[in-house]
């Protein structure tokens, strides 16, 4: 049977000025959550884990980026549907 863990971790705030955070800060976020090299880790292994850490960077980085853009293809798709071209274009051309 499926058990769920209640162990979520530290909380902890990540706080933005004059927006939303980048996908760069999302991805970073996300892989500081699922990868941590503990500093007690042998010198080899915290080497292969902090490569491993920077793959998994990237790779996130490059689906956070894709949802934004499908994300805003939606917004986009519903706005000229509704009528509004002039503000989905507005969105387009950020």
């Amino acid at each position: 049977m499926f058990e769920a863990n209640s162990n979520v971790g530290s909380p902890f705030v990540v706080t933005s000025s004059h927006g939303g955070h980048s996908p760069e800060q999302v991805a970073e976020l996300c892989v500081n959550r699922l990868i941590q090299v503990a500093e007690t880790a042998p010198p080899e292994l915290a080497v292969q884990a902090r490569a491993f850490r920077e793959q998994m960077l990237a790779v996130v980085l490059q689906y956070v980026k894709v949802a934004v853009a499908e994300d805003r293809v939606a917004v986009i798709t519903k706005l000229e549907q509704a009528g509004m071209a002039d503000l989905a274009h507005q969105i387009k051309v950020v």
